[in-house]
């Protein structure tokens, strides 16, 4: 099977259903900012070990299946509900596991410590950013609220994660401190 069609030479794209769509269109935007972050979770997962790593693999399969969501307009021929409530509900669970082993946030924290935590930090960016996009999906076309959640709360996995990306290592967070004025 070819890779290529040469469909979307016109600037259109297919939805599952076989509708064609501007490849600018907020539904194309979403999703593309969804496999984004998805991608990053990838380059996460190659530097991580155990839970986390476990858990990123979790994570790029539930993306994907919203994607998949996404690519399903209401009304259309698949009527498809991949994220549910138990995916936050997972994270949140999660987040309090980790929570435990983590000292207090005292101060906000710059990215960074370990090349895994700063690739957490990465994701979590994209991740609000594909948040961001599915809100502005959502003001056009209906979107699931469990989907919208679930992206929120996966920003704050990622943050999450990453602060135990760099205790798992006993490296500390960096604090952000003010700059002095020059």
């Amino acid at each position: 099977m070819k890779i290529y069609t040469r469909a979307g030479d016109d600037g259109t794209t297919g939805l599952y259903g076989g509708k064609r769509v501007a490849k600018t269109s907020a539904r194309i935007h979403a999703i593309g900012d969804v496999d984004e972050l998805n991608a990053s979770l990838g380059v996460a997962r190659g530097l991580a070990d155990g839970a986390i790593r476990d858990d990123l693999a979790k994570l790029q399969s539930w993306l994907f299946d919203l994607g998949g969501e996404l690519a399903c307009p209401p009304g259309g021929k698949f009527d498809v509900r991949t994220i549910g409530v138990g995916h936050s509900e997972y994270l949140e669970r999660s987040m309090d596991e980790q929570t435990k082993l983590l000292p207090p946030l005292r101060a906000f924290i710059l990215p960074g410590g370990t090349s895994l935590s700063g690739e957490l930090h990465r994701a979590r960016t994209i991740c609000r950013r594909a948040e961001r996009s599915v809100l502005e999906l959502a003001e056009v076309a209906p979107v699931r609220e469990e989907a919208r959640a679930f992206l929120n709360r996966l920003s704050d996995w990622l943050f999450t994660a990453a602060r135990t990306a760099n205790a798992e290592q006993n490296v500390h967070d960096i604090e952000w401190h003010p700059s002095e004025e020059f």
